[in-house]
């Protein structure tokens, strides 16, 4: 392992320790049939529902206020599938960043390819307009057979030996990731018609962030992807990966381009996108990132819902 990474050799640390295990444990993992693994995620993500109180509350937190029409019982029923997709998810990067490659492509079926056909013809790139499931990291190796040119944006971990492991793991499905809000890099990528996989979908209060409603609740949110668009003629399509319900199958939908984006009111573009991320998000609600503060530094008189008597 260490001979075909010899970048790995100086992490031998005390706190890269339980780094290795990991990373042991994720090789080790896929060896495993999908079935099993995703058993065990289902178990682990029980033990962290549990084990992680201050999350479960924001996941509760964030529950509430986007389905108000369900009741406490169905809430937390949703809560407990919701852990255990984020258990299910670990084993689910493993398979996508280490696993066997045609083992994942048998248990992915991709809808809407065409759409993605036909914007790269265009020879303008495409922007992928995803958000953070707790599925996003599998379908990547099937993909890639569709769009062999495919870009995506990664954020810095605090830890170095992981930030190594996830570039590495990536980087065998995406031909290039740069670093979060890196848009000199994505406009690049999309001139020579790539595909980016751009997921704005959580808290963002930087330039281009504005207030847009997220199941009717106004949340701060990244509004640069119309922009981007119309700076480079790019396609924005929308692609989104569930887990189908009952067993190991899982859906890349791919869909077409938004009627109308972008224009010049970003805004009005990024609520008809988040729009359609929440009707996805209705039909796997237990695959959204919950456990994300969706909801956090909004401006006054707003409320801080994270906020315990709230």
């Amino acid at each position: 392992m260490t001979s075909e990474n010899p970048s790995f050799l100086k992490f031998w640390a005390p706190r890269y320790w339980f780094v290795w295990l990991v990373y042991g444990w994720m090789h080790a993992s896929v060896l495993l049939p999908l079935s099993w693994q995703l058993a065990a995620g289902r178990l682990l993500g029980r033990c962290l529902s549990v084990a992680l109180y201050p999350k479960r509350r924001i996941a509760d937190r964030n529950l509430e206020v986007c389905f108000p029409e369900l009741s406490k019982g169905e809430r937390k029923r949703l809560r407990i599938r919701h852990f255990e997709s984020i258990g299910m998810a670990v084993a689910e990067m493993a398979m996508g960043w280490f696993g066997s490659e045609a083992v994942i492509r048998d248990h992915v079926t991709i809808n809407g390819s065409e759409h993605l056909l036909k914007a790269l013809e265009k020879g303008r790139g495409v922007i992928l307009f995803s958000a953070h499931f707790t599925t996003y990291e599998f379908g990547f190796p099937a993909f890639k057979l569709l769009c062999p040119d495919i870009c995506g944006m990664y954020r810095d971990q605090r830890n170095e030996m992981w930030n190594l492991i996830m570039q590495q793991g990536r980087g065998r499905s995406i031909s290039e990731l740069f670093p979060k809000n890196s848009v000199r890099a994505m406009v690049r990528a999309l001139n020579r018609n790539a595909a980016v996989w751009y997921a704005p979908d959580q808290s963002y209060r930087r330039k281009y962030s504005a207030l847009v409603p997220f199941f009717d609740e106004p949340a701060m949110t990244n509004t640069a992807t119309s922009r981007i668009a119309a700076a480079t003629g790019a396609a924005v399509l929308t692609y989104f990966c569930r887990r189908l319900p009952g067993g190991t199958q899982y859906v890349i939908d791919i869909g077409p381009a938004p009627e109308g984006v972008p224009t010049n009111d970003l805004v009005a573009d990024t609520t008809r996108l988040m729009k359609g991320l929440e009707d996805y998000i209705r039909g796997c609600p237990d695959q959204y990132c919950w456990i994300h503060q969706r909801f956090k530094d909004r401006p006054p008189p707003l409320p801080d819902i994270y906020r315990s008597g709230t």
